[in-house]
């Protein structure tokens, strides 16, 4: 580990896909800056990214009990989508689109 201006650096190898490492380049020349600062700072991003993501709770969704007549509906086959889509469009066909 090397040390310069108090901050600790480690020295590593990386295999990059050539077209990444040439856009790498590309970018840390255009930037003005170095292919390492720019590297750092990438990786930086992706895992404060990563971080806000795991921070996140997740998602509230509404729930329905169906009142006075909880459950599914007699006769409604969740593995039939084409059923389910008619019931849902409320086209009344066979026994998933009888009143229960």
């Amino acid at each position: 580990m090397h040390t310069y201006d108090t901050v600790a650096h480690m020295r590593t190898t990386l295999n990059l896909d050539d077209e990444l490492h040439a856009q790498l380049k590309q970018l840390a020349a255009a930037s003005g800056r170095t292919l390492t600062e720019v590297l750092e700072d990438a990786v930086r991003g992706h895992l404060e990214d990563i971080a806000a993501v795991a921070d996140q709770k997740p998602p509230t969704v509404p729930t329905f009990d169906g009142g006075d007549r909880p459950g599914l509906r007699v006769g409604v086959d969740l593995d039939d989508n084409a059923a389910l889509l008619d019931l849902m469009d409320g086209h009344v066909g066979g026994d998933a689109g009888a009143p229960a």
